[in-house]
């Protein structure tokens, strides 16, 4: 009878075991040929709002009468101009790069502030039911009984229009999009086989919530979230669009496409530019939510995976 030893094995670093996830994502990604662009382009916009100010702040601020309305593609005055100058005379290139990081906070802040606050709420509503369920759902019938872009006009004329108060307001008009999802999908999910063993065996209520509920219904927030994004942002530009927004000397593209609607008849860049970026910001996040519904889902991502072998 042979004597063996068992050798055991090292577990493998953190980043070996999480690389082929990671292939796997990319993978998946480089399958759908539109979200992988529209994912570039996203990444691009979040490289202008994290490094813009610092690059080219000075120039978007500094005026230049000569330049007034200047045409674009005109490089005579500098690369700076390609997209042309505004009424002041600023480099419209430059104003759209750091104009990108407000637009995106504020939106990002937003999705952010409602999705926390919608799904707490949610989850307390879904999974305690009785009178605390009815009380949180009838809070949402009142937010939703008010037009969303109605509400906002009403609260920023009492407030001073600021990056704080845009978020704030835009906010509390997303919470119930994120209430009424979770609750839903959590009176479904409560009653799984899995949710009902974690019980039998004593789990306390927030163990069960947000380890067994929270990422199965995570992936549907996620998705819902990514086209709020674009829906804030377009909340966003409408009411800088409308004089109740950021005010100068701050900068958004809304605010640059509302400076802009004078000169349309003789300067039209000065408010093409920057609804062109407003255009494809939020057409890149409609086509990643749809590449997210399907990578997310486990009944379909096995089509996405199949196009990543193929195309690899």
């Amino acid at each position: 009878m042979s004597d063996t030893t068992t050798v055991p094995v090292p577990p493998k670093p953190a980043a070996m075991r999480e690389r082929p996830a990671l292939l796997r994502l990319a993978s998946m990604l480089w399958a759908d040929k539109f979200a992988f662009a529209a994912a570039l382009l996203l990444l691009a916009m979040i490289g202008c709002a994290l490094v813009g100010p610092w690059l080219m702040g000075d120039a978007a601020g500094g005026q230049n009468l000569r330049a007034r309305n200047a045409p674009p593609f005109d490089l005579s005055r500098g690369w700076l101009y390609v997209l042309g100058g505004d009424a002041l005379g600023r480099p419209l290139l430059a104003r759209i790069v750091v104009a990108a990081q407000n637009t995106l906070l504020i939106a990002a802040g937003a999705v952010a502030c409602s999705m926390i606050i919608g799904t707490t709420l949610g989850l307390v509503a879904g999974y305690r039911g009785g009178w605390t369920g009815e009380v949180i759902m009838r809070l949402a019938d009142v937010i939703m009984s008010f037009p969303s872009l109605l509400l906002a006009v009403i609260v920023l004329y009492m407030l001073a229009p600021s990056v704080a108060n845009l978020v704030l307001v835009l906010a509390i008009t997303r919470i119930p999009i994120y209430l009424r999802t979770t609750r839903a999908e959590v009176l479904e999910v409560r009653e799984r086989m899995f949710v009902q063993a974690a019980i039998v065996m004593g789990a306390s209520t927030p163990r069960i919530v947000f380890r067994h509920i929270l990422p199965v219904i995570l992936p549907t927030l996620l998705t819902i979230a990514t086209l709020d994004f674009a829906f804030v942002m377009l909340a966003e530009s409408a009411l800088s669009f409308l004089g109740i927004g950021i005010q100068a000397p701050e900068i958004t593209w809304g605010l640059m496409v509302s400076q802009g609607r004078q000169y349309l008849t003789s300067a039209w860049w000065l408010a093409f530019w920057p609804g062109l970026a407003i255009i494809l910001t939020t057409m890149s996040l409609n086509l990643l939510s749809g590449w997210m519904r399907v990578a997310l889902d486990p009944t379909q991502r096995w089509r996405l995976e199949i196009g990543g072998k193929r195309n690899g």
